[in-house]
């Protein structure tokens, strides 16, 4: 695709319980930056649904609660079935700093990288003294460690929720196989790096409040195992030991 060529950019939002924070998570979103903003709601009991229609949102449902990973699965294929060229995953809780999407979308668009992560993690004080939980902190450093080892990347972090994808990477990975839980997105690195997808990230400052939505220390620890067993199935499939279905191509 020709870079100079204006790329459509959607913006999706995986939305569960977002009544109270989602007109503050769209109001921060710059003017200009997008073409269409994508809610998928998982079954929220609140208004939800009724609050993103009336801001303009468009909007999908499902039908039973399929988790944080499954309902990225429906942002992902309505955002490129609506034609987006590139993907910006924004959670509707206004935790992550929407004022910043032009200059992650600027990455993917000029071709710099495929798929941009937020940083959550600059300098341990300023995580800690922003509200992330310590045990969450050391979790994330010892895990993020592990994945660039692993995968030969250098990201700050690797499990921030905040992505923004070129739509080849979404088109290549079969991500409509990947976790329904909160693993999804461990695995979508792990696939965008076996293919050969080059990946960045920059900082992204985060708020963390009561109405943010969070991971417990029990879904953590779950996660975190999760994390080990989707890089070693990377290792298996890597070294041709054992091939993991994780790793085929979204037609094979």
């Amino acid at each position: 695709m020709d870079t100079h060529q204006k790329q459509k950019i959607i913006i999706v939002m995986p939305a569960y319980h977002a009544e109270k924070t989602l007109q503050d998570t769209v109001a921060a979103i710059p003017d200009g930056c997008y073409d269409e903003i994508i809610l998928v709601d998982d079954c929220s009991t609140d208004n939800t649904v009724a609050k993103a229609k009336d801001l303009g949102l468009t909007v999908f449902t499902h039908d039973i609660n399929k988790g944080y990973g499954g309902n990225q699965k429906l942002c992902y294929q309505e955002a490129l079935k609506a034609g987006g060229d590139v993907v910006v995953m924004l959670h509707p809780d206004n935790q992550y700093d929407a004022q910043l999407i032009p200059y992650f979308t600027g990455f993917v668009e000029k071709g710099v990288c495929d798929f941009m992560l937020g940083a959550r993690i600059r300098t341990r004080k300023e995580a800690l003294q922003g509200g992330m939980p310590l045990y969450k902190y050391l979790s994330n450093r010892m895990l993020t460690l592990i994945m660039n080892v692993v995968l030969g990347q250098n990201l700050a972090e690797g499990h921030s929720g905040f992505r923004v994808y070129h739509r080849r990477v979404l088109e290549t990975i079969p991500f409509h196989d990947n976790a329904d839980d909160f693993s999804f997105d461990a695995e979508l690195i792990t696939q965008a790096v076996y293919h050969g997808f080059k990946l960045g990230d920059a900082p992204m400052p985060v708020r963390y409040f009561s109405e943010a939505s969070s991971i417990s220390f029990k879904d953590s620890s779950i996660y975190g195992l999760k994390i080990l067993s989707t890089l070693a199935k990377y290792i298996l499939t890597k070294w041709k030991i054992k091939k993991s279905p994780l790793f085929k191509k979204h037609n094979d």
